[in-house]
């Protein structure tokens, strides 16, 4: 049966695509968003780049027009986090002691940043809101010399924005290779060679231990090694967890997000959206949870479809993408450092190629580095056996 009300918590660009989907759908029953944050819903990734370099306002970062959002006909409360979700009657209370309920309830309250003991000193930085964009880029402007904690895909972007704008960077992080989860060995070492060439001092492979501080201020990022990374700035790039702290006490379980099955369902009439959902994924006949834009526009459209009773699992293949420096690095599918690589277009000399990932004799993922359209192309491959004719790689 349809519902009457649906109520969607988390109002970025999970949450947002939720909406729409419905109503592309033909949904016409009432329909709130309710976030957490005082702005419109916004996009995130060019927050650790253009936002953080300038060449883009903030203003340009709305997902949608005012018009554009008055012409969903939704309820869109922003600036009041929800605290409490009742699952059996569906209904959320919210900080400010709003009582919301509804017949079908969509989290998407994505992720909330890590952060270190001693984040509290002035000049360190987390980035995960357009605030924290805004207030990070603002130290930069009056630093020399930044330290990114995290050698992942934000930290990686962090670095290479904050050395386009004249600092001097250095990446610190427990893995010896930027990226290496993500990417693998092969991958890594010429991300690093990238970060490298373009003057960024990498300090990877040793766990950083704590920040050291002067009267408030902090002043460096002290290694495993006892070595401290002087520093103006710190930013802390070392992931996210899934903002699931007020479901605490609904009873849903909760294991790295919000357990659902392969219908993105949590429980009856309660599902979840983005970042924070964990979800079966039938082909790879595990749990999921991804943390990019791709899957929060994909995963919004089956949401959409089965709280209107489509009842279809949520089986995509993963995708993200990283701008760093010069280059556009794409990932299809499931990489990751215990994979084989290999080369099977273009060649890394130039610049330009695409990589295919593999394991136990089948294609898992594809990585297009300048490559996209030969990427995209390739992405067919992925869940089949590794082709056995293959050109060589360059």
């Amino acid at each position: 049966m349809t519902p009457s009300r649906v109520l969607v918590v988390g109002a970025s660009a999970a949450g947002l695509a939720t909406a729409e989907a419905l109503r592309r759908k033909g949904y016409r029953g009432t329909l709130t968003l309710l976030g957490d944050e005082p702005h419109p819903p916004y996009d995130r990734p060019p927050l650790s780049k253009q936002v953080l370099a300038g060449s883009r306002t903030p203003d340009t970062t709305r997902l949608r027009t005012p018009e554009v959002l008055a012409a969903l006909d939704a309820e869109l409360l922003l600036g009041d986090p929800a605290v409490h979700l009742d699952p059996r009657t569906r209904t959320v209370r919210t900080a400010s002691g709003r009582e919301l309920g509804a017949d079908a309830v969509v989290v998407a309250t994505g992720l909330r940043a890590r952060t270190l003991p001693g984040t509290d000193a002035e000049g360190v930085h987390v980035l995960r809101t357009l605030d924290d964009a805004l207030a990070l880029r603002s130290g930069l402007l009056a630093a020399r010399r930044l330290v990114v904690v995290g050698e992942g895909v934000l930290g990686c972007e962090i670095a290479a924005t904050a050395r386009s704008m004249g600092l001097d960077v250095t990446l610190a992080g427990p893995r010896p290779g930027p990226m290496l989860a993500q990417f693998g060995p092969v991958v890594s070492e010429l991300l690093a060679a990238l970060h490298t060439a373009n003057g960024v001092h990498l300090r990877l492979g040793h766990a950083v231990t704590g920040l050291t501080t002067a009267e408030g201020r902090v002043t460096g990022v002290r290694l495993d090694t006892d070595e401290v990374l002087p520093a103006d700035v710190v930013a802390v790039a070392i992931g996210g967890d899934p903002a699931t702290g007020w479901l605490a006490d609904s009873g849903l379980r909760i294991e790295n997000g919000l357990v659902c099955d392969a219908r993105c369902r949590a429980a009856e009439g309660v599902y979840a959206v983005g970042d924070v959902a964990s979800w079966h994924h039938e082909l790879f006949d595990a749990p999921m949870r991804l943390e990019n834009r791709t899957n929060a526009t994909e995963q919004a459209v089956a949401v959409a479809a089965n709280i209107l009773g489509a009842d279809l699992p949520y089986v995509p293949v993963p995708y993200f993408w990283t701008d760093q420096f010069d280059a556009r690095i794409q990932a299809h599918g499931r990489l990751g450092p215990d994979a084989g690589v290999t080369v099977v277009e273009g060649d890394p000399e130039t610049g330009r190629f695409v990589a295919r990932y593999e394991r136990d004799g089948r294609v898992t993922g594809v990585l297009g580095w300048s490559m996209p359209k030969q990427a995209r192309l390739r992405r067919q491959e992925i869940g089949g056996p590794v082709p056995s004719l293959e050109p060589s790689a360059p």
